[in-house]
């Protein structure tokens, strides 16, 4: 057996431990944008070279594009059969119907819409298809009575929406009032954007005024909007609630489907991750999620 000096083994050792460890990131970010040109028309004719997309301030290279994206769409329904929602409920129904006939026959052949409904519970009333007379039964079954579980809905409809391939997204028809969930603000969030989903609200205001309303729940349906790339409305009669399911369906019709994968940030303490996603032509604007969870650098 030849002689080791072990001050070179301690030396080698030492020089291996000061080595650079380099962190590399696979996980595809997928963003779903929605772009206006200067007049708040939708615009969808831009091409891949027309984006920019920064990940922490680091601009990153665009790896998946599509335009008018042929992926389909999964929407997952979140309805708030709570008391204090009893009042809107007929309207409500109806312009859904209207929602889910539209989704299922204008769009693509896969499209599949899912309702749940919450109030001290979630109920998953009917899970992903394409039938309608199944969405028309979950409907038909729902009263209001009890408390609200908002937070509670969007954590487990994230987590199913998690599971479908293609496009994804919530939609919230609420008094914005959450009074009952085991869910706390952050979860839900987390995992909308864990589903990449993207989350439009429909606020069902009892009153104008302040008096009465719950500003705090409407702050996190705000949140969890613009967080994620949605919209929020508020649809004081029928006709503009179904304007606003009109407008939704427009928005998933004109997406943009933009991928990347982290490259070059750097290391920090920080889970959230900013991103930002711009037009390089002047007088558009872009509605995108703002950013997405990762590990922490310890």
């Amino acid at each position: 057996m030849g002689f080791v000096d072990r001050r070179q083994v301690m030396a080698a050792l030492a020089g291996a431990a000061q080595e650079p460890v380099f962190r590399v990131d696979v996980r595809l970010v997928r963003i779903l944008a929605t772009v206006r040109d200067a007049q708040g028309a939708l615009a969808g004719g831009l091409a891949r070279e027309d984006f920019v997309v920064t990940d922490n301030d680091v601009e990153q290279e665009i790896a998946v594009f599509e335009r008018q994206s042929a992926q389909p769409l999964s929407v997952a329904v979140l309805i708030d059969r709570s008391r204090s929602t009893q009042r809107e409920r007929a309207y409500e129904l109806t312009a859904l119907r209207r929602f889910f006939r539209a989704l299922v026959r204008e769009g693509n052949a896969e499209d599949a819409a899912a309702l749940y409904s919450f109030n001290f519970e979630v109920v998953l009333q009917a899970d992903f298809t394409r039938r309608l007379d199944q969405l028309e039964k979950a409907l038909q079954r729902l009263k209001s009575e009890g408390a609200t579980a908002m937070y509670d809905a969007i954590y487990l409809a994230s987590r199913d929406l998690e599971r479908r391939e293609g496009r994804r997204v919530a939609v919230v028809v609420s008094d914005g009032a959450d009074t009952i969930s085991k869910t706390a603000f952050q979860e839900a969030l987390e995992a909308l954007h864990r589903a990449d989903a993207v989350l439009y609200a429909l606020l069902l205001v009892p009153v104008k005024g302040e008096a009465g309303r719950n500003l705090r729940g409407e702050n996190a349906l705000i949140q969890f909007c613009s967080g994620t790339g949605g919209k929020m409305f508020y649809p004081a009669a029928p006709a503009a609630l179904d304007a606003a399911f009109g407008e939704i369906l427009r928005d998933l019709r004109t997406q943009y489907l933009i991928g990347y994968y982290p490259k070059n940030v750097p290391p920090s303490r920080e889970r959230f991750h900013r991103v930002r996603v711009r037009v390089r032509r002047e007088g558009y604007t872009v509605s995108a999620r703002t950013g997405y969870f990762a590990d922490a650098i310890p």
